[in-house]
């Protein structure tokens, strides 16, 4: 197939985040089966206009604010340029309307999740309004397209907005076993150590985490809180973690290596992630993968990411008493620590990329035929 992937950003955008991981997990894998792929991306200061990455041909135009005008008229460029068979759509921030640019080309709009009204939570009003309201036709614009959902939560979404259940797999993520996993000559943290590992941005909730630690430091007091990631919300996190006498005990390290970020996954006691809505959280299975129980809030997406007593525990949405209690009880309870270490590691062997990767191209496949299809009845119908 030659494939046709617009997504906002590509993996290597300084913003780069899970939904570009998965994107470029899987096509890397798509162009070793034989396919060609073509990633239309916005372009970052100082990023060439166009490069390739494992075999993905990235074309990168126009800035990200404005992206989501400009991808209609490159797309629709290449399209003509390079005939391709599918376009897959990212849908996890503005959608681009690309059923409407290229009828005659099948579309599969790939949703890691829609923001709905938990964009009011980050965006100044104006913004979270335009983010909404664009929102809002997807069911009737992408009506005869597939959707690839992360998550039963997605797809629930997709279903109370409109979208035909039959028209939406869910295919969750993979992990690169090769590179996540259990390291026996590498110890935990000599002390309890909580892990947030994402994007610092204001809809994400950090601050739970943060109270949570105020709260455990009462009775274990040498506990401590890493933040690993950037973003626009970090001086507000830091405003909070002073206020709270915390300073010294959380470590904002800002971006690292993938090299670093395992290691702090292997020593790290938990992984603390207390967002309102994710499209699965990857961060919890790369944790699960090393050994790392995950302590997540019960909300969409995370609430599929984490198998609750098993690979770690679910806890009420922006309550950092119940946070600190779910840590406590893993520092304090040896032995129920070690059972959910071992049922994150069994959880986690359940995700594969390339498992991943064929389910996706599958659903492709299914997208095209579906257009031969009506293409067929068309011609056997003729002109009105």
């Amino acid at each position: 197939m030659r494939i046709l992937v617009v997504e906002f950003r590509d993996p290597q955008h300084p913003q780069a985040g899970g939904a570009e991981t998965l994107l470029l997990e899987v096509t890397r894998r798509w162009v070793a089966a034989g396919h060609a792929v073509d990633y239309l991306c916005c372009r970052p200061a100082g990023a060439p206009p166009e490069s390739e990455l494992r075999g993905v041909h990235i074309v990168r135009r126009g800035p990200q604010p404005v992206f989501n005008y400009l991808a209609p008229i490159a797309a629709l460029r290449l399209l003509r340029e390079r005939r391709h068979d599918v376009i897959v759509e990212g849908l996890d921030k503005v959608p681009f309307f690309l059923p409407a640019v290229r009828p005659g080309c099948p579309v599969v709009a790939h949703v890691p999740h829609l923001f709905g009204e938990t964009i009011f939570r980050e965006a100044p009003w104006p913004v979270a309004a335009y983010v909404w309201a664009m929102e809002r036709p997807i069911p009737m614009v992408y009506r005869r397209c597939r959707f690839s959902a992360l998550s039963e939560t997605t797809r629930d979404d997709l279903v109370r907005r409109g979208v035909r259940a039959d028209r939406i797999r869910v295919i969750p993520p993979g992990i690169d076993h090769d590179r996540y996993g259990p390291d026996p000559s590498a110890p935990r943290a000599p002390v309890p150590t909580l892990l947030y590992v994402g994007r610092l941005k204001r809809y994400k909730n950090i601050e739970t985490a943060i109270e949570a630690l105020a709260r455990l430091r009462r009775d274990v007091p040498d506990a401590r809180l890493e933040i690993v990631g950037a973003g626009d919300h970090e001086g507000p996190l830091r405003q909070r973690a002073a206020e709270l006498g915390l300073t010294a005990a959380i470590e904002f390290t800002g971006r690292i290596s993938e090299k670093e970020k395992i290691a702090r996954l292997r020593r790290a006691t938990a992984l603390v992630y207390p967002s309102p809505k994710e499209g699965w959280g990857l961060s919890v299975i790369e944790a699960n993968a090393c050994g790392t129980p995950a302590i997540a809030s019960n909300s969409p997406g995370l609430r599929d990411a984490v198998a609750d007593g098993l690979s770690g525990l679910l806890v009420p949405h922006g309550d950092p008493g119940a946070l600190a209690e779910a840590a406590r009880r893993i520092i304090r309870d040896p032995e129920f620590a070690a059972r959910l270490r071992e049922g994150a590691l069994s959880w986690a062997a359940r995700f594969s990329w390339d498992r991943a990767a064929g389910e996706m191209a599958e659903l492709l496949c299914d997208a095209i035929a579906d257009r031969r299809v009506t293409r067929a009845g068309e011609s056997v119908r003729g002109p009105a």
